[in-house]
């Protein structure tokens, strides 16, 4: 089973909820992988405290074009819809690897066999990481300056899926796109963690949406939630059919474990607390399963 941790607008606190929750979960006895799908800003892994681990290269398809076969009809970069190949006036093709999405478009409109040869580019990297929490984090990490994190994405959740054990449980990067929708996709369950200011409020809908559109049972987290009016999250829950499960304050204590790289679920903190009653919360839902 797989659920997911999203909310729309970025902090949020969306890491600190999936990371103390995924703790909390182990700690009674809920098998789970935690799969950071945050792939232009991961950080599940400084608040695990852990060094991520088990790097392994995503790569993406770029066309290597041989010249001596190239019969300089532009096809190629007339199919392009990214615009990532440009002809000289002869019609010699050369291509701006950044805008290239890998799509292959090129080479099957090529008329000329082995004109068009596979290359690849690295985008980014996954990891594997062992938490001494007993469970998984498995982790997305797009290079610096690429454009396209949807193939991150992908290869980050199938690999959490190869060596996930029990639950999957994902967290998603912020708003509402399409590498959110990716990452909860096959979810049977989507903690929105929201906060009540004006954006928070604003995003909280989006992603309300979301879960209606993808007919996934939705819950609410409030966070920081006596800096704002949680009426009006209330008023959109009751809206969209969701359930606020949780309200956090805001919390010095939260900072300080933030900064230390430390679940505040295992400390004797009053928050701790919070955190624990979500998670029975979702074992409940779960059926106890894992």
């Amino acid at each position: 089973m797989q659920i997911a941790v999203s909310g729309g607008k970025g902090g949020t606190g969306k890491s600190t909820v999936a990371t103390n929750l995924a703790v909390a979960l182990r700690k009674i006895g809920v098998k789970l992988t935690l799969a950071d799908l945050d792939v232009e800003a991961p950080n599940d892994h400084i608040l695990l405290g852990v060094e991520l681990a088990n790097e392994e290269p995503v790569n993406q398809f770029m066309p290597r074009f041989d010249y001596s076969k190239c019969t300089k009809c532009r096809k190629c970069a007339e199919v392009c819809e990214e615009h990532a190949i440009v002809t000289l006036k002869d019609g010699t093709p050369f291509l701006m690897p950044t805008l290239c999405s890998g799509c292959r478009a090129c080479e099957i409109v090529c008329p000329v066999p082995g004109a068009i040869q596979e290359a690849f580019r690295v985008i980014g990297h996954t990891y594997v990481t062992p938490t001494p929490y007993g469970f998984t984090l498995v982790t997305g990490k797009l290079r610096e300056g690429e454009e396209r994190s949807m193939p991150l994405v992908v290869a980050a959740k199938r690999r959490a899926e190869e060596v996930r054990e029990g639950l999957l449980m994902v967290d998603t990067a912020a708003g509402t796109g399409n590498t959110v929708s990716k990452a909860v996709e096959g979810s049977k369950l989507l903690i929105a963690v929201t906060e009540p200011t004006p954006l928070g409020i604003h995003d909280t809908e989006l992603i309300l949406q979301l879960g209606k559109l993808m007919k996934i049972p939705t819950w609410v987290v409030v966070n920081r939630s006596d800096l704002g009016d949680v009426g009006k999250v209330r008023e959109l829950a009751e809206k969209y059919g969701a359930e606020i499960v949780a309200e956090i304050p805001y919390s010095e204590n939260i900072v300080k474990t933030y900064v230390e790289g430390k679940p505040i679920v295992l400390t004797d903190y009053p928050e701790a607390e919070i955190f624990t009653g979500l998670a029975e919360r979702v074992a409940e839902f779960l059926g106890g399963g894992e």
